[in-house]
């Protein structure tokens, strides 16, 4: 069981937020990637869903989702805290 929750209590989370939240993050990826595909055949569509997106969930992790104690995370481990 420890396998499932050591990384979400480490962020601050139960394992449901966890699964939520991540999904709140991939689900948008995987729709911005077919937009991005779509997008190289297509170079009129979708011009900016994928930089808007990548911008939009860095300042979302960044800014507003790490729960950690002030002054413990680095930079380094924000970016990658999903």
């Amino acid at each position: 069981m420890k396998l499932f929750t050591e990384h979400p209590k480490e962020v601050g989370e139960t394992y449901t937020e966890h699964f939520y939240m991540a999904s709140s993050f991939g689900v948008p990826m995987i729709l911005a990637g077919f937009a991005c595909l779509l997008h190289g055949f297509f170079p009129f569509l979708f011009e900016k869903t994928g930089s808007n997106l990548v911008k939009k969930l860095y300042d979302r992790m960044v800014t507003n989702r790490v729960k950690s104690t002030a002054g413990t995370a680095t930079e380094h481990e924000l970016e990658w805290c999903i």
